[in-house]
């Protein structure tokens, strides 16, 4: 816009790129009282208007100076002047660390936000908060998701003055004749980031590269794009590598080579995030190499509650839950016995028929048992797998563990599965399985069926 100031225009621009001013938007304000803050609602209220945004802000008092309370009343007052609605608070203890005052005022935050019905919350950083942030992830050690900084919009946060500096914010309030406030402890040393900001950047810009914070700035930039590029070739991977089966993901371990190591960690890490479950490269590569060439069966704690199983050419990431309800099976008195009845099984419920049936009364599926009522040994009774169970097949009778193997039955799903066993402890049928049976099974003349049903 002609005669718009600099830095109005590039605030303006950021937030246009989000989307704002196409309609009115309910925006929650962060208002710390000191300068970066005050000026971001200034310019929210009163040069940027036009952006449609309905504006309120919050305070917290983290009750950790002497004089916090008065900066607090000094904010009420501002915002009283300004027309803008304010939500304030002061915590009963103050916060032990910064890391404990971070997540106190940003869930204080996201409490107004609700409150007010805002879409989002929108705070003051700016360009070097971006390049103390990534200088403090260097330091500390990071991935490419961490050298890519503050993002402008992340989630419920919008950050639109991260193009801005802070001497360019200084000097655009001291233009408008903003007043703010000015918190002390911002000076000390103590805090970590603090010596970044007063001793650590001044000097690599004094002794080492004059444009230190520029090129940090511009690197979170390039690490932003090249995380974006990663981010989309890792969800076009799990399309294509993972399935869901019971709430569990599987990975396709015969198609991981098809892919870079760089792009199947990031698929991995996404996973495991779902689960809350975060680990460092190290660990990733360490559970990358036993989904690649462990064997079928062997199972990778991951941590208290989640594991890595091997099951024949996929690799399923399941919960280590606690121990439910204890499995109930049912048993089947006599020939004449007819009904329904619930089971459960490896924690799977599920329902069953029984009874004679005229032929076609049943479904031609590998959950339903059909056999003539003169070939069964009653009583029967449906159970889950035990260890030395037998099965007579087109091959002999043979053990059920082998059968599975056979048939690549995941380790995960053989518990889950209902047995049909006769008066001899002989497995007659395993649901969910194609018949096996001795002649083909044939066509009963007095068909006796067990119809088992997903509850």
């Amino acid at each position: 816009m002609t005669g718009e100031h600099p830095v109005e225009a590039r605030v303006r621009r950021q937030l246009a790129s989000l989307g704002f001013g196409a309609r009115p938007r309910r925006c929650l304000v962060a208002l710390s009282g000191g300068c970066d803050s005050v000026t971001l609602l200034y310019l929210l209220r009163f040069p940027l208007a036009g952006l449609q945004l309905v504006l309120e802000a919050a305070h917290l008092d983290h009750a950790m100076r002497p004089d916090s309370a008065a900066d607090a009343c000094w904010v009420r007052g501002l915002c009283r002047a300004w027309g803008v609605p304010i939500h304030s608070s002061r915590l009963e203890q103050p916060p032990r660390s910064e890391q404990e005052a971070r997540d106190a005022r940003y869930a204080f935050l996201r409490q107004c936000a609700e409150k007010a019905g805002a879409e989002v919350i929108l705070t003051a950083h700016h360009a070097d908060d971006q390049a103390e942030t990534v200088l403090f992830r260097i330091a500390r050690g990071t991935g490419l998701r961490g050298l890519a900084g503050m993002r402008t919009r992340a989630g419920d946060l919008v950050r639109p003055l991260l193009g801005v500096w802070r001497e360019e914010l200084a000097a655009y309030a001291e233009e408008r004749g903003l007043a703010w406030r000015t918190d002390v402890t911002n000076r000390s040393l103590d805090p970590a980031r603090n010596r970044i900001r007063h001793q650590i950047l001044p000097m690599l810009e004094r002794s080492v590269a004059p444009g230190a914070r520029r090129n940090l700035v511009s690197l979170a930039e390039i690490a932003a794009e090249a995380e974006a590029a990663l981010e989309r070739m890792a969800k076009a991977a799990e399309a294509d590598l993972v399935t869901w089966e019971d709430g569990a993901p599987l990975l396709a371990r015969d198609r991981l080579h098809l892919y870079d190591s760089a792009v199947t960690s990031r698929v991995l890490r996404n996973l495991l995030r779902r689960f809350g479950v975060v680990p460092g490269r190290m660990g990733t590569r360490r559970a990358l190499q036993f989904i690649t060439g462990a064997e079928s069966g062997r199972v990778m704690p991951l941590s208290d509650r989640l594991q890595i199983e091997i099951e024949f050419d996929r690799a399923r990431l399941s919960t280590t839950r606690p121990p439910g309800p204890a499995d109930r099976g049912f048993q089947i008195d006599s020939a004449d016995a007819a009904g329904e009845a619930s089971i459960r099984i490896g924690g799977v419920d599920y329902r069953i028929r029984y009874g004679r049936s005229e032929r076609g009364d049943f479904p031609e599926d590998s959950w339903t048992f059909r056999a003539d009522v003169t070939s069964l040994a009653f009583p029967l009774r449906v159970r889950g797998w035990e260890d030395g169970d037998r099965m007579r097949t087109q091959s002999g009778r043979r053990s059920l563990k082998k059968i599975f193997l056979e048939r690549r039955v995941p380790r995960s799903r053989r518990r889950r599965l209902p047995l049909l066993v006769d008066a001899s402890g002989e497995v007659l049928w395993v649901a969910g399985l194609p018949p096996d049976r001795p002649g083909g099974g044939g066509v009963p003349h007095d068909p006796f069926i067990v119809r088992v049903l997903h509850a």
